[in-house]
């Protein structure tokens, strides 16, 4: 019994060596996990293809360009009239063109995202920064979330000249994408196209008053629809009328 008792101190002290060396393990591994992805991290060139408006295909990887966000590509914004267009589908043409004019293009690494994506600054081959164009043109926002403001002066710019999104109304896209597929589409205005049935303008007033005007009348053209201020699209006089709003005089 007295031999059985002498003989637990080295049991103890076996299972400490095993728990020392399995954490040992543990830290050798994690170290092991970051040294494999540091060459991920560095600096990557090529020919660059278009996925959206901020976010391009470069180098095996898929590149969120650094403190800048684009219009979704399914988002859509109001240009000076009134009218909706897709906004997002501009945003990705324009970089498409811009980028197509400077190849190859070369990013510096900057971050991972939450999705697994490169987050760089990118430049073309003639040095022009990507992210500063997009913004200075009106086809992204500079995100001070993750720009620090890096590009305030460039949107500065973009919305004193109304440029593309700054021509019109539109939504910052991290305020699109947080909100509801139901008030993504009330944020646009309803069948507002050019030459379609529903072209009657429900305008809201200064004062609050629901106020139609259709084709023709003197300030039709003028009259811009913000659907996330409650104005609309109607299809028809009576359609205006029995939701409240009446004719402008």
């Amino acid at each position: 019994m007295q031999a059985e008792r002498r003989r637990r101190p080295w049991l103890w002290l076996a299972l400490a060596a095993i728990v020392v060396g399995v954490g040992a393990f543990h830290l050798w591994t994690s170290n092991l996990h970051v040294n494999v992805f540091v060459p991920a991290a560095a600096p990557i060139q090529g020919r660059a293809s278009v996925v959206d408006g901020d976010t391009i295909g470069l180098a095996g990887h898929r590149v969120r360009l650094n403190g800048i966000d684009a219009p979704e590509t399914s988002q859509q914004c109001e240009d000076e009239k009134g009218f909706r267009y897709p906004c997002g589908a501009q945003s990705a043409a324009a970089l498409d063109g811009f980028l197509t004019k400077s190849q190859p293009v070369r990013c510096e690494f900057v971050d991972w995202d939450r999705y697994g994506r490169y987050v760089g600054n990118c430049f073309r081959a003639d040095g022009m920064n990507v992210a500063a164009w997009l913004v200075e043109n009106g086809h992204a926002l500079d995100w001070p979330r993750y720009s620090g403001g890096a590009y305030a002066a460039q949107q500065a710019l973009a919305r004193t000249a109304k440029r593309a999104l700054w021509s019109g109304s539109f939504q910052e896209p991290w305020e699109w994408r947080a909100m509801g597929q139901a008030d993504q589409q009330a944020a646009v205005p309803l069948l507002g196209e050019r030459g379609g049935e529903c072209n009657i303008k429900g305008n809201i007033s200064n004062k609050g008053e629901r106020i139609y005007h259709v084709p023709g009348q003197t300030f039709y053209d003028k009259t811009k629809i913000s659907r996330w201020r409650g104005e609309r699209w109607f299809c028809s006089e009576q359609e205006a009328q029995q939701a409240g709003w009446r004719r402008a005089r």
